[in-house]
């Protein structure tokens, strides 16, 4: 769960700082960002739009963040895409959802070899429709060389049910002879999860809506992350704003437990 060195802030509709800050910043970005994508149904009732609106208008936010992330230098980036506890929304709309899914995957394929990302996928990937499955197959094969960034959908995930199947994983070993329980460490449990395709934990969480909460999410690997909460809703945060988060990190002072 959270440890308490975690912190918060909120953020407004934030400006971009002066571009003659940004090499400062830059050796203070952080290596991992995780995003929970929250708003995208708020933000269409505001305008008396349908909720599929609402995502659509989100995934012009993904690609605004990813864009930018990839050109302040970030290692990785981490989108809470579909909970595991999103099954339990309607229908239609979980549909329209993964529709959208393999639409950007068609679209930003040629963009993710342009901008030299891998994409991986983390949670139960077999309860994904199969359109979405062969999508992101493809797209995962296809990048898996890359080294610019690494791109991570999060996708009917959630943090305990990782927990939970890094623990059956362990137990499996143990069962079968080839572990010992008592090398149980960190560092097994943290290679046993869907997150350790990543290959470092979040320095920075951000969550829209102003929401403060942590919804299921990144529950072991955000132990010590810094934690930014913004309040507009995710589709009306993008460079800007992801611009004002960074550098409200790179205020902070990070002692993980230390003095």
């Amino acid at each position: 769960m959270l440890h308490p060195e975690a912190t918060a802030s909120v953020l407004g509709n934030a400006h971009m700082p002066p571009s003659s800050n940004l090499a400062t910043q830059a050796a203070r970005v952080p290596r991992h960002v995780a995003i929970i994508m929250d708003g995208n149904g708020r933000w269409a009732k505001k305008r008396g739009l349908s909720r599929s609106d609402g995502h659509r208008a989100g995934a012009e936010s993904v690609r605004a963040v990813t864009r930018t992330a990839r050109k302040l230098g970030i290692e990785a980036l981490t989108l809470y895409a579909f909970s595991e506890q999103n099954w339990a929304r309607p229908q239609a709309e979980v549909q329209g959802l993964f529709t959208l899914l393999v639409d950007f995957l068609t679209s930003e394929r040629q963009e993710l070899h342009k901008q030299h990302i891998r994409l991986v996928a983390l949670g139960n990937l077999a309860r994904l429709p199969l359109p979405a499955r062969l999508a992101l197959q493809a797209v995962i094969a296809d990048t898996r060389h890359h080294r610019g960034m690494t791109l991570a959908l999060c996708l009917s995930y959630g943090g305990r049910e990782d927990l939970v199947q890094a623990a059956r994983a362990l137990a499996e070993q143990v069962k079968a002879g080839t572990l010992e329980p008592a090398a149980i460490d960190e560092r097994a449990m943290a290679n046993a999860l869907w997150t350790s395709q990543v290959g470092c934990d979040p320095d920075l969480v951000i969550r829209t809506s102003g929401e403060q909460r942590v919804s299921n999410f990144l529950l072991w690997d955000a132990a010590y992350a810094e934690f930014v909460f913004a309040a507009c809703d995710w589709p009306e945060f993008g460079e800007p704003q992801f611009q004002a988060a960074v550098t409200e990190f790179s205020r902070r002072q990070r002692r993980f437990g230390a003095v």
